[in-house]
């Protein structure tokens, strides 16, 4: 499959903002085309775009000539959970218009990532298939849910070449959280290395599925790449590099920063990852899409310290 013109939806968010230069340097940089509500003004790429506004996506997808895209916004757990209202229309029916204008506009292609935030408190906890109990607690969780039934309508009733994965919490030092439940991990890490405390929001036993952004831009290229021929499942791949609790990651840091202490005061988020499993299994993306992660904890966190240390 070729991509010559590529639109990123929340590209100032935080897999966005390094999927774009990610795909500048695989693709070139003329054929990757950012967007978001809020445009990055350094960037003359970028263009603005509401995604819950069906016109104007319409317009962007004619108007640069769109085959490709990665639809990333969305509003993310413990922020839905403020505004669930926002989380449904940013999430729902950005996700809609996206899919609408795709076949109207012939697209090749619409990756949009889902999540572990699909499953809920009677989901089994380990190594959790894809096919299982799925009953999300949180807006979020549902509308990530049915985003992945919507991606597989519009394969099935139109022929959309709609495809998804379900990333587990994301680890990145580039950019900051971004309202989420796992969002603690980075949070942690960047603390230890300032030198600092940190006050974690989840108990110290909440173990939960984590992935370096290195191995979730690779999996999404790979997914985008990968032989449709190949491909059994579409919008629902299961995909994590290691499992950690909080706990887990205070020890890990302390073999680097040995003063590092964490203290555990759950707040509301307690009750989000308590909803979700602790290992998934990514069997089916290992052998539809020579799924392979490359980072486990040990290699993130040293990876992590190596380039906050570079960047004061």
């Amino acid at each position: 499959m070729t991509f010559e013109k590529i639109m990123v939806t929340g590209a100032s968010g935080q897999i966005g903002s390094e999927l774009v230069p990610f795909l500048s340097e695989v693709f070139g940089k003329e054929r990757i085309i950012p967007s978001d509500v809020r445009p990055n003004s350094t960037d003359p790429r970028f263009i603005a775009l509401d995604v819950t506004d069906r016109t104007s996506v319409d317009r962007a997808m004619d108007k640069y000539k769109i085959d490709t895209v990665f639809h990333l916004a969305a509003i993310l757990s413990a922020n839905g959970e403020k505004n669930p209202e926002l989380a449904y229309k940013v999430n729902i029916s950005g996700m809609y218009n996206i899919l609408e204008s795709a076949v109207r506009n012939k697209v090749k292609l619409v990756l949009t990532p889902s999540s572990i935030g699909v499953f809920g408190p009677d989901t089994p906890k380990e190594n959790v298939p894809i096919e299982t109990i799925a009953r999300p607690v949180t807006m979020y969780g549902i509308t990530k849910l049915l985003a992945e039934h919507l991606g597989n309508y519009y394969h099935a009733r139109f022929g959309l070449n709609a495809r998804g994965l379900r990333f587990p919490g994301l680890i990145s030092y580039k950019t900051a959280p971004g309202g989420g439940t796992t969002d603690y991990s980075i949070e942690m890490i960047i603390e230890a290395a300032k030198g600092k405390n940190y006050k974690c929001f989840l108990r110290e036993n909440s173990k939960l599925p984590m992935m370096y952004m290195p191995d979730a831009l690779d999996s999404l290229l790979k997914l985008a790449e990968a032989e449709d021929s190949r491909l059994k499942h579409r919008t629902d791949f299961n995909v994590a590099s290691f499992s950690v609790t909080p706990k887990e990651l205070e020890t890990e840091l302390k073999k680097y920063f040995p003063r590092f202490q964490a203290t555990y005061e759950p707040d509301f988020r307690q009750s989000i990852a308590d909803s979700w499993p602790g290992s998934l299994d990514a069997s089916a993306a290992v052998t539809e899409w020579d799924f392979h992660p490359n980072y486990n904890l040990r290699a993130t966190v040293e990876d992590m310290i190596i380039h906050l240390k570079t960047s004061k």
